[in-house]
């Protein structure tokens, strides 16, 4: 476990702010995180802040796919298509249980054009990821893999295999390697301007939002890894394009799904999926204009969520999903490089590095590329140190966690927690009181990973706790108002927390998840 998650390992702030750092990387979503632990690993003294938590913004709020981007292929980009499948490929390989296969299924009808550029995509995609798959399956086969849906006029099907991923515990478990090779990683601390020393970035001005100080951080190089606030602090970089992605959750029996299932939208065309996630089935996703503020959390709107329940009508019309089905939305803004599309679809996932003396700033990018990104940004950092001679070799996303056993898990189960917290797994399962190791009913979360993250986590805010660290708030009626209690008494007392203190963060979150992860109220854009 390491010292600076622990509920007292604040008090050790102070001192790493008076330390000397070789970079200091602005940005606790996948990016910052990948380049914390590549610099961490290469022997950088590397210090990673957090305006708000781990994850909150865009790394939380993915469709949570790791693929390689078949779309990527219609619009001519080969090489975001081969970097994306080879990273997927290492991610499958070096995180089992946190990053998983996941079959999707498209139905095709009389009619619908497309079947053979879309089977010409999928022999590309095979042949990147050095495997053969066999795509094409007659009506009756495919409905045995996607039995509910429309039947009406159905020639066949299309299947294929990419991946997905808890993207909130991916960020952590990536954070919490670099913590293991010495980096250090601070949630609510703001960078809120650059320190300038002869023309050259020199560090940065923190603000510690829970012990509401200040600090004077120097660095050799600072990296600005703040995605959709990319460019805030200098002015400079690419010019962005805000888009939001909305998605639904809906519970499992009510849409039950052993693959994901693919299909263009009755409406406009645009692809759009369901697929089954931790328990529950997710439904995505919009690509639209985010016209408000980034500070703000992105909540999903009406037209979205009609727009999203209209096409999981067209596909399953039989099961009769309304809006009443729907167990929880979010909504993520994805930071986009602007490319001058008219449609926002069309943009690309490309990302870009660009460097002055003693600053480095990524921009866009994808979830499943943040191992390349992360390479490609140390590169123009190694250009600024002429005395550090790593040849920045790539080597396994992650390293093999220690071995784990438990009386009371099967191996699907200890599989899962090894994937989600690597080496700190022994210590998750010696934590746990006798019976914390069932299942929270509707998830596949144990109670006992409750407890490590209000011990070993730094969870500063019960938003935290059931939004990021678990997915409780996303997998459960009301974000989980029916366990509360139960949640309460087991973290609380790991938290520190007072009962007027959890009073609070219960109204808090209360109110947050009404106003963002329910139904939306408005029509707001």
């Amino acid at each position: 476990m390491t010292a600076l998650w622990r509920r007292d390992g604040r008090a050790a702030l102070p001192g790493l702010m008076a330390q000397e750092w070789d970079l200091l990387v602005i940005g606790g979503g996948i990016t910052g995180a990948g380049i914390l632990l590549e610099a961490a690993r290469r022997g950088l003294r590397a210090m990673l802040v957090e305006q708000r938590d781990f994850a909150w913004g865009t790394s939380s709020r993915s469709s949570k796919l790791v693929h390689g981007g078949l779309r990527y292929l219609k619009d001519g980009h080969l090489h975001l298509t081969r970097e994306s499948v080879r990273e997927r490929e290492s991610l499958l390989r070096d995180a089992p249980g946190l990053v998983e296969p996941q079959g999707f299924a498209f139905a095709h009808y009389e009619g619908q054009r497309g079947r053979r550029s879309f089977l010409a995509g999928l022999a590309i995609y095979d042949l990147l990821a050095g495997r053969r798959e066999r795509h094409w399956l007659a009506a009756e086969e495919f409905l045995e893999r996607a039995p509910n849906v429309e039947r009406k006029g159905l020639a066949g099907g299309i299947v294929y295999t990419d991946a997905k991923t808890d993207d909130a515990r991916l960020v952590l478990r990536v954070l919490g390697e670099a913590m293991d090779h010495g980096a250090s990683a601070l949630n609510y601390v703001a960078a809120r301007a650059l320190i300038r020393d002869q023309g050259r970035v020199a560090g940065a001005l923190l603000h510690d939002g829970i012990g509401n100080a200040g600090h004077e951080v120097r660095a050799r190089v600072v990296v600005d890894a703040t995605g959709a606030w990319s460019g805030a602090l200098h002015g400079k970089g690419p010019r962005l394009r805000p888009l939001r992605g909305s998605h639904l959750i809906l519970p499992a029996w009510r849409l039950p799904l052993s693959q994901a299932v693919s299909l263009m939208h009755p409406h406009d065309g645009r692809p759009v999926f369901a697929y089954p996630w931790e328990g529950v089935t997710l439904v995505g996703t919009t690509d639209l204009d985010h016209a408000q503020p980034l500070d703000a959390e992105a909540r999903i709107t009406r037209a979205e969520l009609d727009y999203l329940l209209a096409a999981v009508q067209a596909q399953f019309p039989q099961l009769g999903i309304g809006e009443g089905d729907v167990l929880s939305t979010f909504a993520g803004v994805r930071p986009v490089i602007a490319g001058g599309h008219a449609e926002a679809s069309r943009e690309g996932r490309e990302h870009s590095v660009w460097s002055e003396d003693g600053l480095v700033a990524v921009a866009g990018g994808k979830l499943t590329t943040f191992r390349a990104i992360a390479l490609d940004a140390l590169a123009s950092v190694r250009a600024q140190l002429p005395d550090w001679r790593d040849q920045l070799q790539p080597c396994r996303v992650f390293a093999p966690p220690p071995e784990a056993c438990h009386e009371r898990l099967c191996g699907a189960r200890l599989r899962r927690l090894k994937g989600r917290y690597g080496a700190a797994t022994g210590a998750l399962l010696a934590a746990a009181g006798a019976d914390e190791f069932e299942l929270i009913p509707g998830t596949e979360t144990l109670w006992a990973e409750l407890r490590w993250a209000a011990r070993a986590e730094a969870v500063q805010h019960l938003d935290d706790l059931l939004l990021r660290r678990t997915r409780l708030g996303l997998q459960l009626k009301q974000g989980g108002a029916a366990l509360m209690p139960r949640v309460r008494a087991i973290c609380r007392p790991e938290l520190g927390w007072s009962d007027a203190r959890w009073q609070e963060e219960e109204r808090n979150y209360a109110a947050l998840w009404n106003s963002h992860y329910g139904l939306p109220q408005e029509t707001a854009q």
